[in-house]
C-alpha cells in the first residue's frame, strides 16, 4: 500500500510505533467498556500495533483488531482472544450485528467517514456503542516544552496532513452522525527518557512526510536541543 494511502502513514515506522506510542489510561478503557449493553465482542478499528486492542481484551470475550497496514499489525501482541485482520476501516470481514463496542484510537481522522460509519452501523449489535478518541500535543513545562512546540509547529508544522486538524480540535470538528456522550476528563501522563521522546517524534505523520520530502531526519536537531 502506498505510504500516502488513506489511513496508512505509519507502515514505514511500524517498529517505532509499536515501541514508542503511548498506551491508554485504564480510566479511558474502563469508561468505554461501560458503554455497551453486552461484552461479547469488541472491534478496535485502525488498531495499529494494538495499544488499545490488548486492553479491550481484558474487558470483552473476544476482540477484533483491524488495520489497513499489515506491517503495523505484525508488531501487535498475540493474545488468545484477539483476532487480527488486515482490512481498511470502510470494509471489514465482520458479520452483521455482531459487535457490542467499536473503538477507534487515534485514527478516526484518517478514515472515509461516511463509508466507515455505514460499516459501524452494519456490524453493531443491539445495545452497541461506538467510541473514538485522540490525544493532543505533548505538554511539558519550561524550555523542554518550548523546544517541542517549535518542532511541532515550526520544523514539521507545514508537513501535517490536512486530516490532522480534527485532532487539533479535539475531534470537535470531525463528522459524527451518532449521539454524543459526555466523557470524563482523562489525561495520559508519561515519564519518558530522551530516547523515548525522540522515538515518539519519529512516529509523527508530519515527521514521516518531512523525511520523505527532504531525505533527512529532523528529530536529530531537536534531540540535541533536548539533551542540552
Amino acid at each position: 500500500m502506498p505510504a500516502e494511502a488513506r489511513g496508512d502513514y505509519f507502515s514505514s515506522v511500524s517498529a517505532g510505533y509499536a515501541e514508542f506510542r503511548p498506551r491508554y489510561p485504564r480510566a479511558l478503557l474502563d469508561f468505554v467498556a461501560s458503554l455497551p449493553a453486552n461484552h461479547h465482542r469488541a472491534w478496535d478499528c485502525g488498531a495499529g500495533s494494538g495499544q488499545a486492542t490488548v486492553d479491550l481484551a481484558d474487558r470483552f470475550d473476544e476482540v477484533i483488531g483491524s488495520d489497513a497496514s499489515a506491517a503495523q499489525l505484525a508488531r501487535a501482541p498475540r493474545t488468545p482472544n484477539i483476532t487480527w485482520i488486515v482490512a481498511p476501516a470502510e470494509s471489514v470481514p465482520i458479520g452483521d450485528h455482531s459487535v457490542d463496542l467499536t473503538t477507534v484510537a487515534q485514527a478516526l481522522h484518517w478514515f472515509d467517514h461516511d463509508r466507515f460509519y455505514d460499516e459501524v452501523r452494519r456490524v453493531s449489535a443491539p445495545g452497541a456503542a461506538f467510541a473514538a478518541w485522540a490525544y493532543l500535543s505533548v505538554t511539558m513545562n519550561g524550555e523542554l516544552g518550548a523546544i517541542l512546540n517549535r518542532y511541532e509547529h515550526g520544523t514539521v508544522g507545514p508537513y501535517w496532513p490536512p486530516e490532522r486538524r480534527h485532532v487539533d480540535s479535539a475531534y470537535r470538528t470531525i463528522p459524527f452522525p451518532f449521539e454524543r456522550i459526555d466523557a470524563p476528563p482523562i489525561e495520559i501522563e508519561q515519564e519518558w527518557t530522551l530516547t523515548q521522546m525522540a522515538g515518539y517524534l519519529r512516529t509523527w505523520s508530519a515527521t514521516i512526510r518531512f523525511v520523505a520530502q527532504h531525505g533527512v531526519d529532523p528529530v536529530v536537531d531537536v534531540e540535541r536541543e533536548l539533551a542540552e
